[in-house]
């Protein structure tokens, strides 16, 4: 395997150079391109549109594409599409939307939908004046941006406020342009982008030309100018409910009012505990990043936003809340959320329209309320898990086939460990051993071949 080393303008070689190139630092190159290549798709203009979605492009990289079934939302059903190597999250998502689907149902109610973005600027003057420039600013912002606000304003958005920020008191010289926008069923990362990126460049401006200012004051230093992917005014809550006394038949050992006690205690936990409140958290992305990915939008600021309000106490806690009283269960999320149904890989990405199509062609709050969804159903089996038998139970059985996989398996060992094991406890080391006595019954039963001196 040859040593690495720097390479310059790797992005100017065609794939097959760049193939090439990385192949060399492989134990196999002929075995490693030939296997990258084959995951490439066969119609050529699907994978020229796969290629282009990013950088460096040498094959595409399969993630299982599945389907939750059965969730009543609102009073509609969905069947819900989910991207995500882990078979558990699928299946813990449909279970949950079944359990739920005779007793009402998820609730939703988009709060809001308002977005943030700031110019982050440097200014040595009298603040008293900057403020009170403030009402002339902001008009020239907006008419800076008319353009580019004008198709968005015909359908309901646009900039909804532009406010001075004082932060000089944390850094010295430091304001902001604090913005809010409504990108109605767009993400809007590129427009409120577009829309900051201007604001700077007024701003540049305005100090330059306004007499107001003396000539020292008309020196400005423009950071930075960006969206926030915290959008605190851009929330959702999901939430199911039910008498306790339906809660019985969740396990055999607990009853409905013992189950809702023990799950109570558990969220309490994540309420107090940031250790657990992570991976309380983790449980409602499981589900929300995979609905995600199926439709296009952007996981990883999904999963920022959320981590952020999780700790805006100023401690990280859980994004769920639960209320048992007067015989009944409520357990609810609360959550901000941007996502989009039109524009970027929603447009694009072949899979991302046939997702949204198999959603009904949701606008943006829609979506959000299925996502939020998904992430409570997601979170609620986990719970569920956690405070009867264990995750580990079900988790590994969900694994099963990854693990007989990694040791080979063939289809007859299969079937016969999905019959062993639907009785028995799934580790790693329990499927080896099976695996192992299999193999040794069938060498000890081949027939022996004797060979006569």
């Amino acid at each position: 395997m040859k040593k690495k080393e720097i390479i310059c303008g790797f992005s100017k070689l065609t794939r097959e150079q760049k193939l090439d190139y990385i192949s060399q630092y492989t134990e196999g190159p002929s075995a490693f391109a030939g296997e990258l290549s084959s995951y490439r798709h066969s119609d050529p203009a699907v994978q020229k549109l796969f290629d282009e979605f990013s950088e460096n492009t040498l094959t595409n990289y399969f993630i299982p594409y599945g389907v939750a079934p059965n969730f009543l939302i609102d009073g509609k059903v969905y069947h819900v599409p989910m991207v995500i190597e882990e078979s558990s999250v699928v299946a813990a998502a449909a279970k949950s939307a079944k359990f739920w689907s005779d007793k009402g149902g998820f609730t939703t109610r988009v709060k809001s939908v308002i977005k943030t973005g700031q110019v982050h600027f440097f200014w040595n003057g009298d603040a008293e004046k900057l403020f009170d420039q403030m009402p002339l600013l902001r008009e020239r912002l907006l008419a800076r941006t008319a353009q580019i606000t004008a198709n968005m304003r015909q359908r309901g958005g646009g900039i909804r406020s532009i406010d001075l920020v004082d932060k000089t008191h944390e850094i010295p010289d430091y304001y902001q342009i604090h913005a809010t926008f409504d990108t109605v069923d767009s993400m809007g990362a590129n427009f409120i982008n577009s829309c900051l990126e201007e604001f700077a460049e007024e701003l540049r401006q305005f100090f330059r030309e306004n007499p107001y200012f003396t000539r020292a004051e008309r020196k400005v230093e423009v950071v930075m100018s960006i969206l926030s992917n915290y959008t605190p005014d851009c929330l959702v809550e999901a939430s199911i409910e039910c008498d306790i006394d339906r809660l019985n038949d969740l396990d055999e050992g607990l009853t409905g009012k013992e189950f809702a006690g023990r799950f109570q205690k558990a969220v309490q936990i994540a309420q107090v505990d940031t250790f657990r409140a992570a991976t309380h958290n983790k449980g409602i992305f499981n589900g929300i990043d995979a609905l995600a990915l199926a439709t296009g939008n952007d996981f990883r600021a999904l999963e920022a936003n959320g981590h952020v309000y999780a700790a805006r106490s100023g401690k990280y806690r859980s994004l769920t809340d639960i209320s048992i009283s007067g015989g009944k269960f409520r357990y609810s999320l609360t959550i901000p959320m941007a996502m989009g149904t039109v524009g970027g890989l929603t447009a694009l990405h072949p899979l991302a329209k046939r997702s949204l199509e198999l959603l009904g062609n949701p606008d943006a709050r829609q979506l959000m309320r299925i996502a939020a969804s998904v992430g409570l159903a997601n979170n609620f089996a986990a719970l569920k898990s956690l405070v009867t038998k264990g995750i580990q139970r079900g988790h590994m059985k969900m694994h099963l086939l990854n693990i007989l996989n990694n040791f080979g398996a063939t289809e007859d060992e299969k079937v016969k460990a999905k019959e062993y094991f639907a009785i028995e406890k799934v580790t790693f080391r329990a499927v080896e051993l099976f695996l192992e006595g299999l193999r040794e019954q069938v060498l000890s039963a081949a027939p022996k071949v004797i060979f006569n001196k």
